[in-house]
């Protein structure tokens, strides 16, 4: 199961009834949050999930409102007698921002290891997850992420048992090792189906539409995705500043043939996204206005 919340919905500045842009991925005990703006904490709090185990955060890109509310979590993180070290991600730069913004939270009880994005698609794997990077089309450099877990096929237990492989290995394959005998290799192909489906959450924001964005979030799960602005009348203003209108977020989504899409970043002008959603659907039928804490838990599929 990996757990999505959307913690906050806001573009530019963080208002009273709307933080800033800001998601939370949970996946087997691993903590995954993807930009960090003023008010992330409270949004957290109000989630009613703790800072402490996040392990992973990535930057989409350096602009205050992704970034400004990381002093803070540290020190949050601190607080709570965190001692694991912290994996920050994001694109070139990372390292000397971060040391700026530690100028105000200077000790920690714990490491924190930068590690910066240096190709236009990246891919970062951990224990059972990876990472997926992606340039977008913005005015700074910026990307995207997907949170990615595969699936293994089903463990058969007569191909198993057809090629006389002991019982104790069983459990080892089914988990993807190769095992070195003296009555041979084992390998996890020779007792594995094929792969089931598995889960990807693509989340994207501050850029124009793009053909990575496409290709980045073909069949995905959910994608989160900018909507900066709803009023058709502000189409040149997206192209101006380099982001997106519903529209153009709905666009995305239907060539991607993602499930569903959740749309976030919103302009402080746009106080009632709801009303411009009508259009959207017309576009994309399985489209949301995503409000700030909005959450989902993605299953497997059962084969």
């Amino acid at each position: 199961m990996l757990d999505i919340c959307l913690l906050g919905t806001g573009g530019m500045m963080p208002l009273p009834y709307r933080w800033l842009t800001s998601m939370m991925a949970r996946y087997n005990g691993t903590g995954i949050l993807i930009d960090c703006g003023e008010g992330t904490q409270i949004a957290l709090k109000e989630k009613g999930w703790s800072p402490k185990p996040i392990d992973i955060i990535c930057f989409t890109h350096y602009h205050a409102d992704h970034i400004s509310g990381l002093p803070g979590m540290l020190l949050t993180m601190g607080n709570a007698e965190r001692t694991e070290p912290l994996l920050l991600i994001g694109p070139k730069g990372l390292t000397k921002v971060v040391s700026s913004l530690r100028v105000i939270a200077p000790e920690l009880p714990f490491e924190v290891n930068c590690m910066e994005l240096t190709e236009t698609e990246q891919t970062v794997v951990f224990d059972g997850f990876r990472i997926e990077a992606y340039r977008v089309n913005h005015n700074v450099l910026c990307y995207g992420y997907n949170i990615v877990v595969d699936r293994i096929g089903r463990f058969d237990v007569n191909r198993a048992m057809e090629r006389n492989i002991p019982k104790n290995y069983w459990n080892r394959l089914q988990k993807g090792e190769i095992i070195e005998t003296e009555e041979g290799t084992f390998t996890p192909e020779m007792v594995l189906g094929k792969p089931r489906k598995g889960l990807k959450v693509t989340y994207c924001t501050d850029t124009r539409p793009t053909e990575s964005i496409v290709r980045a979030a073909a069949e995905a799960d959910l994608f989160i995705c900018e909507g900066m602005y709803g009023e058709p009348e502000k189409q040149q203003k997206a192209r101006e500043y380099k982001h997106m209108t519903f529209y153009e977020a709905a666009e995305l989504a239907k060539r991607a043939a993602v499930k569903e899409m959740w749309l976030t970043h919103y302009s402080p002008s746009l106080t009632r996204p709801e009303e411009y959603m009508h259009d959207v659907r017309s576009i994309f039928p399985n489209a949301v206005a995503a409000k700030d804490g909005r959450s989902i838990d993605l299953m497997f599929e059962e084969a």
